[in-house]
């Protein structure tokens, strides 16, 4: 029989000698002394830390655990990181899995998950520089907004003259929810003025013609819509100055009894006509309509919204991600079983339900888990992307803790035990992963 150094076969058994462990010992030392000095010594200090005030010299016990649940912000950012923990994942997820699955059979879906997957390459930072402007509140400068407000006026008609308004010396006054009316009835054969003021250059139409005094006409309610400005100065209010605009598309209305009897809609030149037998002793308003304020779009990083931004920034990163192992995972997958699938019968939406993802489910748990222990560090996106005035309704705990680990109001106490719970919120999912590792190692 062989000698074996370092160890003795005992029926059939080896025994591990002390020689043998030394020689394991000596290996595993580096490797142990860096765990400890850059793993479990900040650990054990940042627990240590935690029980310690703001200066570290009083004990204060389990109170800046406490601040987590009762000062508001930290409130927030435990709320907004449970948020990232169930959508984020999940979304990302998904979508992963339904573009691994659609791009499987084309022949351009190798191009398709290059493109999804290009993301990954950017770094937060540079991914929430590009969302923070995608998310612009202008539109000329936001992508999103750019296509909401599209959207939006293609079905819904824009203002023509938003702020546009009587000065108090015109014949004109408030009505009531952003609409104006003559102070006194018109009568037929009475030219009427309506002049306004505060309409931007840029939002005067193109074709809009110098407007003329109006002129009387039998049977008719006449009248002149023009902008009461001079440019360069000079003019006198409510009389029609040369070079003076025509308020071109002005819609005008006759009033009689709180009733819409007459409407009209000025020309290029401001010049409009109602008839007499309806207009004739009844108040000319100018609804609310002409003036209402250019719509903007949505402010996708006010308070409400900026949380969802981050979060469709975040899925926009790592959906490709989720992307890619899935695919690797659904090349694996057995094709006779979905063939076999087919021909008895099942259409394509029950193959995937009861074929696909139940044999990617190994798969889409390594995904789901690493995204999810992903999303509690998360910190540059919500950084970046939230705006300094949103950035409170924004917060998560990874940034918390460092607006509360650094600068002139640093709290170390406070920071050590966001990092603690986060340690504790991390172990979990870490410990279902090994688990998981190990069942799949026994087969």
């Amino acid at each position: 029989m062989p000698r074996i150094t370092g160890r003795t076969r005992i029926s059939g058994r080896t025994r591990v000698t002390g020689r043998s462990r030394a020689v394991a010992a000596g290996f595993l030392l580096p490797a142990l002394l860096l765990l400890g000095a850059l793993v479990v010594y900040p650990i054990g200090y940042s627990v240590r830390r935690s029980l310690f005030d703001r200066s570290g010299g009083t004990f204060v016990g389990l109170d800046n655990y406490l601040a987590l649940v009762t000062d508001d912000s930290l409130r927030t950012a435990v709320r907004n990181n449970l948020v990232w923990l169930v959508v984020a994942p999940a979304v990302a997820t998904a979508l992963g899995l339904i573009f691994a699955v659609l791009t499987e059979r084309v022949r351009w879906g190798t191009a398709f998950k290059l493109v999804v997957f290009m993301p990954m390459a950017i770094s937060m930072l540079a991914a929430g520089i590009i969302f923070r402007l995608v998310y612009e509140q202008d539109p000329d400068r936001g992508v999103a907004n750019a296509v909401w407000v599209g959207v939006h006026d293609t079905f819904a008609e824009a203002s023509g003259f938003p702020r546009a308004r009587p000065l108090p010396v015109h014949p004109l006054k408030a009505a009531g929810d952003g609409a104006y009316e003559t102070r006194t009835p018109v009568r037929a054969g009475v030219p009427v003025l309506l002049p306004l003021v505060g309409v931007a250059p840029g939002r005067m139409p193109k074709d809009a013609r110098p407007a003329h005094a109006p002129a009387t006409a039998d049977g008719q309610v006449t009248g002149t819509a023009w902008l009461d400005f001079t440019r360069g100065g000079g003019g006198k209010p409510n009389v029609v100055d040369a070079g003076e605009l025509g308020l071109k598309g002005l819609r005008i209305e006759a009033v009689r009894d709180g009733k819409v009897v007459a409407a009209a809609t000025a020309a290029a030149d401001g010049s409009f006509a109602l008839p007499a037998d309806r207009a004739d002793g009844a108040v000319l308003r100018l609804p609310a309509s002409n003036f209402r304020e250019q719509y903007d779009g949505v402010e996708w990083l006010g308070p409400s919204l900026v949380t969802p931004a981050v979060i469709g920034a975040y899925v926009w990163m790592w959906a490709g991600f989720a992307m890619v192992l899935i695919g690797a995972g659904l090349a694996a997958v057995p094709r006779e079983l979905l063939e076999a699938a087919r021909v008895d019968g099942a259409n394509e939406w029950q193959v995937f339900r009861r074929i696909t993802v139940p044999l990617l489910a190994p798969v889409l748990v390594v995904v789901l888990v690493t995204l999810m222990i992903n999303v509690l560090k998360v910190f540059d996106l919500v950084f970046v992307i939230a705006p300094g005035s949103a950035q409170d309704d924004a917060n998560v705990l990874a940034l918390q803790l460092y607006r509360s680990s650094f600068g002139t109001d640093a709290d170390l106490g406070v920071g050590s035990a966001i990092a603690v719970v986060l340690l504790l919120l991390v172990l979990p999912v870490m410990v279902v992963n090994i688990r998981r590792i190990r069942r799949e190692s026994r087969r």
